[in-house]
C-alpha cells in the first residue's frame, strides 16, 4: 500500500520552507503546467476518446480549453489576488489600519470524478497552486488512459513534494487517503461518497469544497422559443453521452408545447448525431458495464418516444427521450447521468416550483421563457447551486461567476478567482500605532459609558 502518511509529510515539509508563498514562483509552476499540457495535448485527446469515446473537440472543449483558460486567467491576474486588500476601520479604532490578506491552507487534497477526468482534476488543482498550496491529486481510476496521462504530465511538471498524483483503486487504500491530516480537501463526484469525505474530514475539522450533483430540473414554459429550447436542451443533456453533473436530468414542458417541443428534439438529435448515433464520431459511451446496466434499468420506466437503442458490448446507449413519467418511478428518484431524457408536462409553475421545494436542491436549474418576471419568480422561489435561463450549463463556463452546489448538490464553489478564494484562508490583520494610546477602553470605566456609547454608534 501506498505511504500516504509520508508523502503528506513531505509535501508539509516543503510548504514549511516557504516556498509556494512568492507569486513568481506560482506563477512559473502554472506557465510550467501549461507547457506540461500542451506537449501532451495529442495523447489527451486519444485517452479521452478511449475512456468515453470522446471526440477531439468536445474534448477540446469542455477538458483541455477550460484548464488553460483557468491556467492563463490565473496567471494574469494573480498579483492582484495575492495583494492585501485594505479595508475600513472604526473611529473607536483609531489610531489603526485593517487589511484582508489571503493565505495558502497548506498540504491539499484533491479528488476527481471520471466524467470529465482531466478538467475536474486540473482546474480545483490551478486554483490550489494559484493559492500557493502543495497539492496530493487523485484522479479517477475509472478512467484508466486519461489517468496515465495525467499521471506523466504531474511527474514531468512538478516536484512529488510539491504537487503528485495518487491512485488509490482500492477502498482500503481510499480510506487510508481519507484518514490523512490535510489542510484543505476538494471533492468532485456523488452525494453519497461525498458524505464519506465530509466524515472523515470532520476527524480534523479540515474545511472543504464538494462539488457534487443531483436531479437538475429544466422547465420549458408555454411562452418559450421553441426550437432553441430544443437545440441547447439536446446539447446540454447528450454532451459526453449525458454524463455531466449539470446536465438537464429531467424535463418539465408546458403542455401545450409539449408537442412541438418533442418534435423539435427529435429533429435536432438527428440533426447532431445523424440517424445512428452509435456511428456518430461526436457521440460518447457510457463508462462502465456496472454504469451501463444501472442505466438501462432506468429505460424501463414509461414510454420511449425517440431512442432506446443500446449495445452492452460497446456501453452504447441512444440519446433516448422518455414521456408517460411518474414521479414515483425509480427514473426520478435518483441522478440519471446518462443519455435518458425523462418528459413530464405541466400547466401552472406554481406546480412546479412547489414540486421543486419538496425535493434536494439540484445544482443547476434551467427555465425557458420570454417573460422576465417569470423568470425572476422562477429565481426567488426555487433553490440551486446555479441557473441558467434560456440556456443550460453554459453558467459552468463563465471564469467570472463562482460555480458550486447548494445543500444535497455541495458546499462552496470555484472558478476564476473563486478558485483562488476557496484554497485560501482569509486573514484578518488589524496593525495598532504603538505612540498613540488612548485611554478610555481601559478600566476603570466610572465615567466612560457615555463616551463609549458616543464613540461607538
Amino acid at each position: 500500500m501506498i505511504e500516504y502518511t509520508e508523502i503528506t509529510n513531505r509535501q508539509r515539509q516543503f510548504f514549511n520552507t516557504g516556498q509556494t508563498l512568492s507569486s513568481e514562483f506560482r506563477i512559473s509552476a502554472l506557465k510550467k503546467l501549461k507547457n506540461g499540457i500542451l506537449s501532451y495535448e495529442e495523447q489527451i485527446y486519444e485517452a479521452l476518446f478511449k475512456d468515453l469515446h470522446k471526440s477531439k473537440t468536445e474534448s477540446f472543449v469542455t477538458e483541455v480549453s477550460i484548464v488553460l483558460k483557468e491556467i492563463d486567467y490565473a496567471v494574469k491576474h494573480l498579483k492582484k489576488w495575492m495583494k492585501p486588500q485594505c479595508t475600513r476601520t472604526p473611529l473607536f479604532m483609531f489610531p489603526s489600519r485593517s487589511r484582508i490578506y489571503r493565505q495558502p491552507y497548506g498540504v491539499t487534497l484533491v479528488i476527481a470524478p471520471w466524467n470529465y477526468p482531466f478538467q475536474l482534476l486540473f482546474s480545483p488543482l490551478v486554483g490550489a497552486v494559484a493559492a500557493g498550496n502543495c497539492v496530493v491529486a487523485k484522479p479517477s481510476h475509472k478512467t484508466a488512459n486519461t489517468l496515465k496521462v495525467i499521471e506523466k504530465i504531474i511527474s514531468e511538471v512538478f516536484l512529488p513534494e510539491y504537487v503528485c498524483s495518487v491512485s488509490a483503486e482500492r477502498e482500503e487504500e481510499m480510506v487510508e487517503l481519507l484518514s490523512q491530516r490535510f489542510d484543505y480537501i476538494f471533492f468532485t463526484g456523488g452525494p453519497h461518497f461525498g458524505h464519506r469525505v465530509m466524515q472523515s474530514a470532520a476527524r480534523f475539522l479540515t474545511p472543504l469544497t464538494l462539488e457534487l450533483g443531483g436531479k437538475s430540473p429544466c422547465i420549458v414554459d408555454s411562452d418559450a422559443h421553441i426550437k432553441v429550447a430544443a437545440r441547447r436542451i439536446a446539447w446540454g443533456k447528450f454532451l459526453n453521452c449525458g454524463q455531466t453533473c449539470v446536465a438537464p436530468d429531467y424535463l418539465f414542458v408546458h403542455r401545450s408545447v409539449k408537442e412541438p417541443l418533442l418534435y423539435e428534439l427529435k429533429t435536432v438529435i438527428t440533426d447532431f448525431f445523424g440517424e445512428d448515433p452509435l456511428q456518430s464520431p461526436d457521440y460518447g459511451r457510457i463508462v462502465s458495464d456496472a454504469h451501463f446496466n444501472r442505466l438501462f434499468s432506468l429505460m424501463q420506466a414509461g414510454h420511449i418516444v425517440f431512442g432506446g437503442a443500446t449495445e452492452a458490448a460497446s456501453r452504447y446507449i441512444a440519446p433516448t427521450l422518455i414521456d408517460n413519467i411518474r414521479l414515483d418511478d425509480a427514473i426520478m428518484q435518483e441522478e440519471i447521468f446518462g443519455p435518458l431524457l425523462p418528459i413530464l408536462e405541466f400547466s401552472d409553475t406554481e406546480q412546479i416550483r412547489n414540486y421543486l421545494l419538496t425535493q434536494e436542491k439540484p445544482l443547476a436549474l434551467y427555465y425557458f421563457t420570454s417573460d422576465s418576471e417569470k423568470a425572476r419568480q422562477m429565481l426567488t422561489y426555487t433553490t440551486s447551486g446555479g441557473a441558467c435561463i434560456n440556456d443550460v450549463v453554459m453558467h459552468v463556463a463563465n471564469p467570472y461567476i463562482p460555480f458550486g452546489g447548494v445543500g444535497n448538490s455541495g458546499m462552496g464553489n470555484y472558478h476564476g478567482k473563486y478558485s483562488f478564494y476557496t484554497f485560501s484562508h482569509t486573514r484578518s490583520v488589524v496593525k495598532s500605532s504603538p505612540f498613540i494610546d488612548i485611554r478610555l477602553k481601559y478600566p476603570p470605566y466610572k465615567k466612560k459609558l457615555n463616551w463609549m456609547k458616543r464613540l461607538i454608534k
